[in-house]
């Protein structure tokens, strides 16, 4: 039986909303993309790849909705507020791919209406959102998917295995980067209709603004700039790594912004105190020279019998050695490995709307990781180290 049908059959006996919780979708999962910019069209197109009927499109604005639509092509409906996509009960679940700000309202109101969703990293913007996600998440029964897609990269949980045999020795520090260069913002028109006030929603007003819309990223309001987005893939890969939840001290630092028209610094660096036992930094730098990007990042496994080099397409084993050059007893490049990541972590979450199992990148695991990147940012602007206290659930300077 179709779970749409089940859902109809059981409204008739006062209980559809239970069943929409607990019931799997059907084979074919039917899912809404709920912000259809880069990203969401990305998704879209991916999703459908392997094997989601891509039943609805919403955006708030116009030509983001066409793309959307487009990268769909299966009849898709359309959208202007999201509200309206969960209120249909044809769909299964949601990919959420708006700006940050927006993540944890639309979580929670999608497991609320029966939807599983797959949202984009990091999970949310402030810490007390993401434990209001995770509570709706649990408390619906509903599948929760973070787009942390190393975690279904079969090179890294190859590499995660090799970390978890114990053959580093004890770790006590990570060392990691991501290096790369951008120019400038975006300077392009609005070129179609915008719901503006719906684009804020819980968002500070402000007066309708082409380059906020386009480059929210690299604004307060809305995101961390490069140094979050680049830091939830890095620090969440750490913290499976070596099992740690989140993290007890955090201080960043930051350069200047040399993005025009910015207001978060592209070149910062970070410092994760761990209860765990290990320290982890991270540094981000957007002024450097350009990488291809398959060789822009790296993360360094420091162990007192081995070092392990995790990149984005390989990894090196490195034991102690006398020798003056070092050479690696293990080693594996796989280039062009990093693509199919996405459409595994994507197989992986439509598996578990099936199944109800957890996914590789549940809630809890995205609320880590957005709490060390909130700490950092809270850091970065205090420029003082900042604590977390997870009796109260709450930062202390």
């Amino acid at each position: 039986m179709q779970r749409r049908t089940l859902i109809q059959i059981a409204g008739m006996h006062g209980f559809a909303s239970a069943a929409a919780q607990a019931q799997p979708a059907s084979d074919r999962v039917r899912v809404g993309v709920i912000g259809s910019g880069g990203r969401g069209a990305y998704l879209t197109a991916q999703f459908k790849e392997v094997g989601a009927e891509m039943s609805a499109v919403c955006d708030v604005y116009e030509p983001n909705l066409q793309r959307g639509l487009a990268a769909a092509s299966t009849g898709a409906k359309a959208f202007s507020d999201y509200r309206r996509l969960l209120d249909d009960r044809s769909i299964d679940a949601v990919i959420v791919s708006t700006p940050d700000h927006w993540h944890a309202q639309m979580v929670i109101d999608a497991v609320r209406a029966g939807k599983d969703v797959y949202v984009e990293k990091p999970l949310c913007h402030t810490i007390p959102e993401g434990f209001a996600m995770v509570a709706a998440t649990r408390e619906t029964r509903r599948i929760v998917q973070v787009g942390t897609q190393r975690r279904s990269s079969p090179l890294f949980q190859e590499g995660k295995s090799i970390v978890d045999s114990g053959v580093l020795g004890d770790v006590r520090l990570v060392t990691s980067q991501w290096m790369n260069h951008q120019a400038s913002l975006s300077s392009r028109p609005l070129a179609g209709a915008l719901d503006w006030k719906q684009w804020l929603g819980p968002a500070p007003a402000r007066e309708p603004d082409a380059t906020r819309f386009f480059n929210w990223y690299y604004f307060w309001d809305y995101s961390g700039g490069l140094l979050i987005g680049q830091a939830a893939h890095i620090v969440d890969c750490i913290q499976w790594f070596l099992n740690a939840g989140a993290p007890s001290a955090v201080t960043c630092s930051g350069g200047q912004v040399e993005l025009e028209g910015a207001e978060i610094p592209e070149t910062a660096s970070m410092i994760l105190e761990f209860s765990e036992n290990f320290l982890a930094t991270f540094t981000i730098g957007y002024k450097a020279m350009r990488y291809h990007w398959s060789q822009d990042q790296i993360k360094q496994f420091h162990g007192d019998k081995a070092r392990f080099d995790m990149m984005r397409e390989g990894y090196a084993l490195y034991p102690q050695s006398s020798q003056v050059m070092e050479r690696p007893s293990r080693e594996k490049t796989e280039l062009g490995s990093f693509e199919p990541a996405t459409r595994a972590h994507i197989r992986n979450f439509l598996d578990c709307c099936r199944t109800r199992e957890e996914p590789n990148a549940p809630v809890e695991a995205g609320l880590n990781t957005a709490i060390a990147l909130t700490m950092s940012l809270e850091s970065l602007r205090g420029g003082r180290r900042i604590r977390w206290n997870p009796a109260t659930r709450s930062t202390e300077a």
